[in-house]
């Protein structure tokens, strides 16, 4: 049964088919009875409405009809008359800034056709902004022109401190990102048009991981916000992480594409952290790091605040070309509780789902009821990596990490609870997988059901996970170490040994 995922004032997603993964047979798709385009997605979006109005959508396959209201507009702020120019060369920032903070509740920031080049730009409560199509935002790539968010600032009764800048799980100074969000609610971005960080250009990518006035910028900040829709537009070429919602609510992510050079540093597709009720459907990602990574901050930032990343849902999208399909931490001190992964393909990244944490993430650094199910894998290195000895940090090979040997249980060891795998096929794939729980709280209860791992034996060896003495291998089978409770309805092909190899704390 089709449904409307969301219905703006000129645009609107559709879910075609539930069942499907992201790909679907090319269909036509038919606005209010006249022909609009064609598709070969589950999740489309449509364009160039009219607010306040009735359509319907209809297909020609099996599909069925959806209707919709389109919401009310009360104004529309073309940023051409506030002076911009989208000419590429003209800096735009303060026209398109101008119309941001003009525009009334209910209004549209319209960005038509052209190229913007700008610094980053703050966007506010109860609008629309639209990234018409073939209109690119260009991000500056001057880290001298661009604001910078303090990592912490101090209350001026010196009792408490705001958190402004992020970076990696710790309260950074970080450069503002080209789209970006404090304290907000009730925002729609959406279009066709695309944010091009210019990733490549300028020295984004040289020394990455050092301090250089600031930490990189984002393509997205999004910092306690809530209420939000992104709908429909192309991201490409991030100075670092792509899309990264902090300590937010609500938040809704539809039809977009996350492009990235494979071997561009730490360009994470997607990095919901601390946050609550988000929703990310129909996206791909083809990047240089893991399309989602799922954080909570590290130990400061999870004691302090206490604050999980939980209630996600991650349906019918595309991940290629990265590190981890969908990935847990290794940044999750806060906790990450009810995660729902379906109805999506990965292809060519090098783990399917990858879990990663450390003694030393704490108490409140729980990992529980993390779901992948009906998910197709292919040309994907390693389907299940789960890590409690991952070797970040400083102190990442250090005994107290990585000691396989059972250690006292006190307020810094981590847990992971429930992990579910459920009609998941994975065709070419180098090892079947490894879980590695700690000794002294082994994972909890691992389900395995209706699934068939295909191994390639002319694949090239590959980790498993990242801690002390694993080795590259190809061929190898499930390995289980460290966990309490199994559910396995599980075949593998192509393996050296048994399907399965348990091995228990020592």
């Amino acid at each position: 049964m089709s449904e409307v995922l969301f219905a703006g004032i000129r645009s609107v997603t559709l879910l075609l088919d539930p069942d499907a993964v992201y790909s679907i047979p090319e269909t036509s798709v038919y606005l209010n009875g006249k022909f609009t385009t064609k598709v070969n997605q589950t999740v489309i979006s449509v364009f160039d409405l009219l607010p306040d109005t009735d359509y319907t959508v209809t297909f020609d396959h099996s599909y069925a009809p959806v209707s919709f209201h389109t919401q009310k507009e009360s104004v529309t702020l073309n940023v051409r008359s506030f002076g911009a120019v989208g000419d590429g060369n003209h800096d735009d920032t303060a026209a398109i800034q101008a119309a941001i903070s003009c525009c009334p509740p209910k209004g549209r920031v319209l960005i038509p056709e052209g190229k913007y080049r700008i610094t980053p730009l703050f966007l506010k409560s109860h609008i629309f902004v639209e990234i018409a199509d073939k209109a690119v935002m260009l991000l500056e790539t001057d880290r001298t022109r661009f604001p910078i968010l303090p990592g912490m600032v101090q209350t001026t009764d010196e009792l408490d401190d705001v958190n402004f800048g992020s970076w990696e799980g710790n309260p950074l100074d970080a450069f503002a990102s080209l789209l970006t969000g404090i304290s907000i609610e009730d925002v729609v971005v959406y279009g066709n048009g695309c944010l091009d960080g210019q990733g490549d250009l300028g020295d984004w990518w040289v020394n990455p991981k050092v301090k250089q006035m600031a930490f990189r910028p984002r393509m997205l900040f999004l910092n306690h916000c809530r209420d939000m829709v992104f709908q429909g537009f192309h991201v490409r070429r991030s100075p670092a992480w792509n899309l990264h919602p902090y300590f937010s609510d609500n938040l809704d992510f539809f039809n977009l594409s996350v492009n990235a050079p494979f071997n561009s540093p730490n360009t994470d597709g997607f990095d919901p952290e601390s946050c609550k009720n988000v929703r990310a459907f129909g996206i791909h990602f083809s990047v240089g790091d893991d399309c989602i990574a799922i954080k909570s901050g590290k130990i400061y930032m999870g004691n302090r605040y206490k604050t999980a990343c939980e209630n996600l849902e991650i349906a019918h999208c595309l991940m290629e070309n990265g590190h981890g399909g969908v990935t847990v931490g290794s940044e999750m001190a806060g906790g990450v509780h009810h995660v729902r992964i379906h109805h999506c393909e990965m292809s060519h990244t090098d783990r399917g789902l990858r879990i990663k944490t450390r003694r030393g993430r704490g108490i409140q650094g729980r990992i529980d009821d993390i779901a992948m199910q009906y998910v197709k894998m292919e040309h994907v290195k390693v389907p299940l990596a789960v890590n409690s000895m991952y070797y970040c940090d400083p102190d990442g090979h250090s005994a107290y990490v990585q000691d396989r040997n059972s250690l006292p249980v006190d307020e810094r060891t981590p847990s992971i609870g429930s992990l579910l795998m459920d009609h998941v096929t994975a065709d070419h794939a180098t090892n079947a997988g490894y879980v590695l729980g700690l000794p002294e709280k082994p994972v909890e209860n691992l389900t395995i059901r209706s699934t068939e791992i295909h191994l390639d034996e002319n694949a090239d060896p590959i980790a498993c996970i990242m801690a002390d003495g694993i080795d590259a291998t190809c061929g190898e089978s499930l390995i289980l170490e460290n966990v309490d409770k199994t559910e396995l309805d599980l075949c593998v092909t192509g393996h050296k040994g048994p399907a399965v190899k348990v091995m228990e704390a020592k």
